[in-house]
């Protein structure tokens, strides 16, 4: 059986009985951000700029949300020092989506659903590609029955990441500031609107095709969504595209898991390791603990076990 690394309890709730409604915080943050980028980044628009804007969205997506936010904070898939652990969430903070307890929410909250045997289309992502934009960047779910939600004592006791959580979308700011003086408002537009646009957006993007039908070797036991892999795309990624590996090994730091499976989350927390920087460095468990996983075949969309179960 895999190991439980989510926070979420639904012995009394129901995942697919609920509403979606407008959700004012994100939507006006979401909505600033694109309006500033669309504005700015076309009058600002240098190669200095748009380096900026590709070194820093990939940077922070990689070292923040990735392996700091996702691989660390969320599933626990290795162990780092604390002041190693603050720099990577941190970063993970100025990537624009939410902050360190918002992160496990959404994120929790998400996986509890999609492991249920029927969840609403907000977390299946069954809708149309439009649809699933609007609700997922200016929405929230509002359950009929909700699941109860507990943090671990450590997190919540830890006053860095309440402050991260109180102050996530602040730190824009002195980033701005700081780009401002480096290169004028051409870095702030880029750096800043164009980068936290396209980060959320991209990261929204990479959920909704990694969880509707497609490519992927593992049957997850009683959950109503399969995630699938998506070849070819582990460099632009961040390895977070091999999300069919993922959910059947959540307690993995690594997601690509055959040689042509690009990862370079996993390439960071390699390093880390040899470095004496990350412990515990989590690995698929062994088979004789995959009893709630099968190995499968999709065949246009349609699951389907094989030969190999």
């Amino acid at each position: 059986m895999r190991h439980h690394v989510w926070r979420v309890d639904g012995t009394e709730a129901d995942a697919s009985a609920g509403r979606v409604e407008w959700s004012p915080a994100k939507s006006i943050w979401n909505t600033s951000m694109l309006a500033a980028a669309l504005v700015l980044a076309p009058l600002t628009a240098t190669p200095a700029a748009i380096l900026v804007f590709a070194v820093l969205t990939y940077t922070t997506l990689l070292l923040g949300h990735s392996v700091g936010m996702h691989r660390y904070l969320i599933h626990r898939t290795f162990e780092t020092n604390p002041w190693l652990a603050r720099l990577l969430i941190y970063l993970g903070v100025l990537v624009g989506m939410a902050g360190p307890y918002g992160i496990l929410r959404i994120h929790d909250t998400r996986d509890w659903a999609q492991r249920q045997l029927d969840c609403h289309d907000f977390f299946s992502h069954r809708r149309g590609l439009l649809v699933d934009a609007l609700w997922q960047l200016h929405c929230r779910f509002a359950f009929d029955r909700p699941p109860a939600f507990r943090i671990e004592a450590d997190l919540l006791a830890d006053p860095w990441l309440k402050a991260m959580e109180r102050t996530w979308m602040l730190h824009q700011v002195p980033l701005a500031i700081a780009l401002y003086l480096a290169g004028g408002w051409g870095w702030v537009a880029w750096g800043v609107f164009a980068r936290v646009s396209v980060s959320v957006a991209g990261h929204w993007i990479v959920t909704y095709y990694c969880h509707n039908p497609g490519p992927g070797r593992w049957w997850v036991e009683g959950a109503g969504v399969q995630a699938a892999n998506l070849p070819g795309w582990g460099l632009l990624t961040l390895g977070e595209c091999w999300h069919n590996n993922h959910h059947a090994f959540p307690e993995s730091a690594r997601m690509g898991l055959e040689p042509h499976e690009l990862d370079p989350g996993y390439w960071v927390i390699e390093r880390l390791q040899r470095a004496g920087l990350a412990w515990n460095v989590g690995a698929p468990r062994a088979e004789m603990l995959q009893d709630d996983i099968h190995p499968v075949e999709y065949i246009h969309g349609t699951e389907r076990i094989s030969s190999a179960a």
